[in-house]
């Protein structure tokens, strides 16, 4: 008889959140939605997708972006459009930063594995976090879980918060619609044109997750490994754009905050060339395009004057973070396109060596210097 040598199966990799428990404690936290009949729920999601499918030849025309694939983004589809609610968006989240995370899985499995109240304690964190952010996001576009029925990744847009947010705002409805979809659309084409730029960036927060797991946090240099409460809050912040380090720096090393800022600054780009562009295609596609960007600046800035217990929320969510990078990125954008043109800043989607610094974005004209000499 044929004698069969049998080896020792390497244990799967426990994962450190319980992500089962953190997305069905995210939906549940996720806040009512506002009122609204069965034919404007119907009508909302009819006009999101409508919008979404208009933005994409408006946003590659006056960004000069094409897929670099040759397709055409009038006629190809840049992303997969889902209209979601603040259940779904929070579960798409979820399943983002699990993937993102995964890395983090792998070195822990080489210790010992996370026990159950340490899981379901990261759970706890990561279920909180983006059940109170899914009311406050319009839109996201998630290079990072595409599949075979995304394969160009997939664009959220989240109807309860676009009608909520609309209706304070008091704007045209469809001018709105149009007006969130140019910029997530933009988004979408920024990864189209430049391909290798989600693999860039899954790359260098693999590297920061798995140096977490080897190392531990700065914050607790004695204990093996970091607390996975920590990872969590770090893990929502890149994932969900985040990720300027603010909240939770004093839990890095220096080289891994080193390395969070860069990936701050290529985060502040997007938000930025999103946020300039999704105006610059001005009256004669969204009319009502000034009225919505001084009411909506309005909205902003008087939320980040709250005090109090909102002022405590903003800044465990990092909302004030996310706004400085719309504005820094916004800010770097403008002054690279005065310096050499929509076709000179469009070099930042060529290379990776090419995407600024952190100080790049806070000095614009470094990044023509090195550039464009």
């Amino acid at each position: 008889m044929k004698s069969t040598t049998l080896r020792a199966r390497s244990p799967e990799p426990v994962a450190p959140v319980d992500w089962a428990v953190a997305a069905r404690l995210a939906a549940r936290l996720a806040p009512s939605a506002p009122t609204a009949s069965r034919g404007e729920i119907v009508d909302l999601v009819a006009s999101l997708r409508k919008a979404a499918a208009t933005a994409t030849a408006h946003a590659a025309r006056i960004t000069g972006l094409r897929p670099a694939d040759g397709t055409d983004p009038e006629t190809d589809p840049v992303s997969k459009v889902q209209v979601v609610d603040r259940g779904g968006w929070a579960a798409a989240n979820v399943r983002l930063i699990e993937s993102m995370s995964a890395p983090l899985a792998n070195e822990l499995s080489d210790r010992k594995a996370p026990s159950r109240p340490v899981r379901i304690a990261g759970a706890v964190e990561v279920g909180s976090v983006l059940g109170l952010l899914s009311g406050k996001v319009l839109g996201q576009f998630d290079p990072f879980t595409a599949d075979a029925t995304a394969p160009r990744g997939r664009l959220l847009l989240v109807a309860p918060n676009v009608l909520q947010v609309e209706r304070a705002l008091k704007v045209v409805p469809d001018d709105f619609r149009l007006w969130v979809s140019l910029h997530e659309q933009t988004h979408a084409l920024q990864f189209a044109a430049a391909p290798w730029l989600a693999g860039h960036l899954r790359a260098q927060a693999s590297h920061l997750f798995a140096d977490l797991g080897r190392t531990g946090s700065g914050r607790g240099q004695d204990r093996p490994g970091p607390a996975i409460g920590d990872v969590a809050q770090l893990a929502v912040e890149i994932a969900t754009g985040r990720d300027n380090g603010n909240g939770v720096l004093d839990l890095l090393t220096e080289d891994q905050q080193r390395l969070l800022a860069e990936v701050g600054a290529v985060m502040s780009l997007l938000e930025g060339h999103a946020d300039v562009f999704m105006d610059a295609v001005g009256r004669s596609v969204v009319p009502s395009v000034r009225q919505i960007r001084a009411r909506f600046e309005a909205r902003r800035n008087a939320a980040a004057k709250v005090v109090g217990p909102q002022r405590v929320l903003r800044r465990l969510l990092g909302l004030d973070a996310k706004l400085a990078q719309y504005r820094d990125g916004a800010a770097f954008v403008r002054e690279v396109r005065r310096a050499v043109g929509v076709d000179g800043l469009n070099a930042v989607w060529t290379a990776p060596l090419l995407l600024p610094t952190s100080r790049e974005i806070a000095d614009p004209r470094a990044w023509v210097r090195r550039v464009h000499g």
